[in-house]
């Protein structure tokens, strides 16, 4: 069967992992030539975003690979959060290269310096654009079967980077019309917008790592699910948080306290299966109260 066909998680998040380190290389390369030519801060802005989608890239194979490690004596839960920290470290190098691109713009306008030969800038900057298409369609696949926080992350960087990218051409078009402040005008856009994404990926990080409930509309659904099962009388002490992929789910289920434990214990069976039918990760812990 093709590998383009297969619903194995673990397969597509080491792919999209690999594909995006690959990725962000070729970019760093070619946008590296295209600023020693034409000496753009619009350039220069976008070789910084794919400089950090290559360190966030690195980051998130190294935590991908950690998080997909089976629990173990000191790590009960699994190893999940690794990408939450992954997450964490990428929204501040982001919003750290940001404010250097924004200093930087800044200098270039007030040196009214020009930019030179941009053909060859919009020329990479439509490459750059078509490679991360290919990337987010992978990376589209990965996080829609595992739901993984670092690769959906890692998602967010590049769809900037087409924008980036858009916004580059933008700049050189309007340059070489003469209006050359149009170069840092769009790199300080660029470093805006940079900050602006990369404060949703700190927020979702750390509700992650302070073990954030589930949303509402999922707790709803879970306890609709536990009530739906014969013999349930009631269920309290819903509690959830997300591990990587894997969402934890622990509550109280109310039954008959005439049932004997071996029909207590075939209802929590048949609550947890229901629930695991919706969410077939799911780390699951039940308790019987007699009512």
């Amino acid at each position: 069967m093709s590998i383009f066909k297969s619903d194995d998680k673990v397969f597509w998040l080491r792919f999209a992992s690999t594909a995006s380190v690959v990725t962000a290389i070729m970019l760093i390369l070619v946008k590296l030539v295209a600023w020693v030519v034409t000496d753009s801060v619009s350039i220069l802005a976008s070789l910084i975003d794919s400089s950090l989608d290559a360190m966030a890239s690195i980051i998130n194979y190294g935590a991908v690979s950690y998080s997909l490690k089976p629990a173990d004596e000191d790590h009960r839960f699994g190893h999940g959060k690794a990408e939450s920290l992954a997450g964490l470290a990428q929204s501040m190098f982001i919003m750290g290269s940001a404010l250097v691109l924004i200093f930087h713009a800044v200098g270039h306008w007030r040196k009214s310096m020009v930019v030179e030969a941009e053909w060859v800038g919009i020329s990479v900057s439509i490459f750059a654009i078509l490679l991360t298409f290919v990337l987010l369609g992978i990376q589209h696949i990965a996080v829609k079967l595992t739901g993984s926080v670092a690769i959906k992350a890692d998602s967010l960087h590049y769809r900037m980077d087409v924008l980036t990218n858009l916004a580059v051409i933008a700049a050189l078009v309007l340059t070489a019309m003469g209006i050359h402040q149009a170069d840092s005008l769009f790199a300080i856009a660029i470093a805006i917008y940079m900050v602006v994404s990369a404060r949703e990926i700190l927020v979702d990080a750390i509700n992650r790592l302070m073990d954030r409930e589930l949303p509402v509309y999922t707790l709803t659904h879970i306890e609709s699910l536990a009530l739906a099962v014969h013999g349930v009388r009631g269920i309290h002490q819903l509690r959830t948080r997300q591990s990587g992929m894997i969402p934890i789910i622990q509550m109280h289920v109310e039954l008959d306290k005439d049932l004997t434990l071996a029909q207590a214990h075939a209802i929590a069976d048949n609550v947890e299966a229901a629930i695991q039918a919706d969410y077939p990760d799911a780390d699951i812990t039940i308790h019987q109260d007699p009512v």
